[in-house]
């Protein structure tokens, strides 16, 4: 993805911002040269500079937990940390397209006013840029990666210059005046790496999605890193930042990597040394084992190659916001919520934070999402279907996550199919008659006898369609357009008329439920439906984890704070419900956080609260 790499003294970063020059060590006061890549080495000034560093997902974690996780990223023994900036939804095309570029400017026109005065040379924290990362993977246009550099250079970035790329896409992703990078795939696909590799498999790459339980111990990492390696005046952090993009990795070999003007040998580094894998929907949770972990980075550092674990902290997939699957972003040194296991002896880190069960939450609301229509805004209508990213809403950007309902009306039961993104619940009036995703494209509409559709002559069709993740790696990163696309047909012959309602569930769609609109729970509820209840709790809240025993897919919101979906195929049976969004709630409104569950097709008896998360049953991965 388009993005920028910075890295970043992470003392300073863990404190609040403040007098950049008061706080800098002695030995970066008189800054002339910044980040250089010499020979083999990473210079410093006149330092050698080894990193070690780890991936954290700021934007997977709570704001008031960032100082909490950095500080963990210290304790390790680590001295450079990752991240990204999330990616614009418009950001997709990565060619010189002139709609696409305009976006770039635009974005970039916004993003290095804060970016520039940061830098190293101008007395911040910031050595080096990410210009892309795989690019040549994607390779479409080769005028887009000197457009990207001549784009941060012209906008004031000065600092040191890296692309990223497998061994596939390396020859394709370089750049003139950008020092070249390397992620890995398998030992068996790298034959002319594996003198470097020590025979080790292991595996780099980038992506976001799922995981959060520890893969490799603080102590098997202080033992791999003991800070010796550090200057002087401590640790420094690499800090990613434009678009989804990923830390470099600054690998080379000076038969293979070819940049034009540069010559020798460069700094050698593993950007994304694996610690965890992807879990999907319906599957296991993957895991590696530790022992191997240990293994692959001791090569990687006895071979003098400087190294980025990813994940160290990948957080957590709050709200619709995911990588084509949800719930944290691979598994992690630290987990989703915080937690770490014993450690060798290194910096003190911060306490855990605490977790508790709270007392289960009995739903005693309801609304039911035919019900809720009325309250909604206006829905958009339509002689034919319309993607959610083509909606005229939100001042003409459409709509990029959740729900969205379509509307028409049907004469005869028959064969309907149509091409869905990603999941479609089907209706008939208000009763489920099946779903269309990616390995249904049709569905039996039976004949459903009701006085009123006899009287009327016709009977409502609906597809509730659920936008489940967009892709962000590979050439089809510009097929994911999300709901339905194109014609919808009913016995071959395309539906028309349409009304389109967009359920976002952003906090103002909640607003529009106003204390009148709800009802008591009923005996038998009509889904899909809004389910309400109070949660107490104390007055210093705590982390806990929500768990939806007897219920079968949907979201949880807190205080209108969208935690993410569930879905009783598993893995994952618990969603992380931070105890800083709770006291948010207490100060904020001065009443009893509310807990609404939009659930699809059954809701259980209550909403049950643990201290223990629950990933789902283990598969350890070679």
């Amino acid at each position: 993805m388009l993005g920028l790499l910075l890295l970043v003294i992470l003392s300073l970063l863990v404190l609040r911002r403040v007098n950049w020059h008061r706080l800098t060590p002695l030995w970066l006061r008189h800054r002339r040269l910044g980040l250089q890549a010499k020979g083999q080495n990473f210079m410093l000034e006149d330092s050698a500079f080894w990193i070690f560093g780890g991936s954290v997902h700021y934007f997977r974690v709570p704001r008031e937990y960032w100082r909490d996780r950095l500080l963990k990223v210290k304790a390790c023994g680590l001295n450079t940390l990752t991240t990204w900036l999330l990616q614009d939804p418009d950001m997709r095309l990565r060619t010189t397209y002139k709609g696409f570029t305009e976006a770039v400017d635009l974005y970039f026109d916004h993003l290095m006013v804060r970016v520039v005065p940061l830098q190293y040379k101008h007395g911040g924290p910031i050595i080096a840029v990410q210009v892309e990362n795989e690019y040549g993977s994607y390779n479409k246009d080769p005028a887009y990666m000197p457009y990207v550099k001549k784009a941060l250079e012209d906008r004031g970035i000065v600092e040191l210059l890296l692309t990223s790329d497998n061994k596939d896409g390396l020859s394709k992703g370089i750049v003139d005046g950008v020092l070249a990078t390397i992620n890995l795939q398998p030992q068996n696909e790298l034959q002319f790496l594996t003198t470097f590799l020590l025979s080790v498999q292991w595996q780099v790459r980038a992506c976001s999605t799922v995981g959060a339980e520890p893969a490799l111990s603080h102590g098997d990492l202080g033992r791999l890193v003991d800070g010796s390696a550090q200057p002087s005046g401590g640790p420094l952090l690499a800090l990613e930042a434009a678009d989804l993009c990923d830390v470099v990795t600054l690998f080379s070999d000076p038969n293979v990597v070819r940049v034009s003007p540069q010559e020798g040998v460069q700094p050698r580094m593993v950007m994304e040394c694996w610690t965890g894998w992807f879990d999907s929907w319906g599957g296991p949770h993957s895991i590696l084992d530790s022992a191997e972990v240990l293994k692959t980075v001791s090569a990687i550092i006895n071979a003098g190659s400087s190294i980025n674990l990813y994940m160290f902290h990948g957080g957590t997939n709050f709200g619709f916001i995911n990588g084509a699957m949800h719930f944290q972003d691979y598994k992690s040194d630290v987990t989703s919520y915080g937690k770490y296991p014993r450690r060798a002896p290194l910096p003190a880190p911060p306490d855990l934070l605490p977790k508790t069960a709270y007392e289960p939450v009995m739903p005693a609301l309801y609304l039911s999402l035919w019900d809720a229509l009325p309250y909604l805004e206006e829905p958009v209508t339509s002689e034919k279907p319309v993607n959610m990213e083509n909606l005229p809403i939100n001042g003409g950007n459409g709509q990029s996550f959740g729900y969205t309902l379509y509307e028409t009306t049907i004469t005869s039961s028959g064969i309907l199919s149509a091409y869905v993104r990603d999941r479609g619940q089907v209706f008939v009036n208000t009763v489920s008659i099946g779903f269309l995703d990616y390995k249904r494209e049709k569905v039996v509409i039976p004949s459903i006898q009701c006085p009123l559709c006899s009287q009327q002559g016709f009977t409502m069709l609906r597809i509730l369609v659920e936008n489940r993740g967009q892709v962000n790696y590979g050439t089809n990163i510009d097929d994911q357009r999300k709901g339905l696309i194109g014609n919808i047909y009913l016995n071959d012959s395309p539906l028309k008329k349409f009304k389109i309602y967009s359920l976002d569930m952003k906090k103002s769609f909640f607003q529009r439920f106003h204390a009148d609109k709800w009802n008591p729970v009923p005996d038998v509820p009509v889904f899909p439906a809004f389910f309400s209840g109070p949660l107490f709790v104390s007055l210093s809240p705590c982390d806990t984890f929500v768990k939806l025993e007897g219920w079968e897919k949907g979201v949880v919101f807190i205080n209108g704070q969208n935690l993410g979906c569930y879905w009783n195929i598993g893995p994952q049976e618990t969603l992380y419900l931070p105890g800083a969004w709770l006291d948010q709630g207490l100060n904020q409104t001065g009443r009893v956080p509310q807990v609404i569950v939009f659930e699809e097709k059954m809701a259980g008896p209550v909403i049950q609260f643990t201290e223990t998360p629950y990933l789902g049953r283990h598969q350890y991965l070679n």
